[in-house]
């Protein structure tokens, strides 16, 4: 694939750096707190286990933090609706863009079933971390990284060290 087809669609890079800057300025000034995406998570997965198990999560020591007002229910909440506009943004810009074709990402040696595996696991393992340290990698890079937080910013370039190192690994499976 050639890298003008590739590129045809989006934004550009720089634009889009500065809308989503702009947009984690905003979100400072109004809520008075950065972007971020697990706590959404964290909210929803309250919620379907309180439908399966109200007990349960009544007494968890974790979940039940989302209960603490009475009648309200924890997915009115700003990070929701937040995660929930990001979804609809996505959707609105692949149609827009004329991109939306459904299917399965993956490598020319890599199955549906292998990506899709990859893909859960790989998932869970980020959720389980996100929770380990209490927010997700937005979180820490975009709200973390504005505010000049050390830790945020070591962070990232912990991240970003790890993934070149680890792309030589993976490369095979999207060469």
């Amino acid at each position: 694939m050639k890298n003008r087809e590739y590129a045809e669609g989006f934004w550009n890079p720089y634009v889009a750096g500065v809308a989503l800057g702009l947009v984690l300025l905003l979100t400072f000034y109004l809520m008075g707190t950065g972007l971020g995406a697990s706590g959404a998570v964290a909210r929803t997965s309250a919620v379907l286990a309180h439908a399966a198990v109200p007990g349960a999560v009544e007494q968890n020591g974790y979940y039940k933090s989302f209960y603490k007002t009475e009648g309200k229910n924890p997915l009115v909440n700003w990070m929701v609706f937040q995660v929930a506009g990001v979804f609809l943004g996505g959707l609105v810009a692949v149609l827009t863009a004329r991109r939306f074709r459904p299917g399965v990402g993956r490598g020319p040696t890599a199955g549906v079933g292998l990506r899709l595996s990859l893909a859960l696991v790989g998932g869970v393992l980020a959720g389980v971390g996100t929770r380990f340290a209490m927010g997700c990698t937005s979180g820490q890079a975009l709200s973390g990284g504005a505010t000049m937080v050390v830790g945020s910013w070591v962070f990232m370039m912990a991240v970003f060290a790890t993934a070149f190192l680890a792309a030589n690994f993976v490369r095979r499976e999207w060469s």
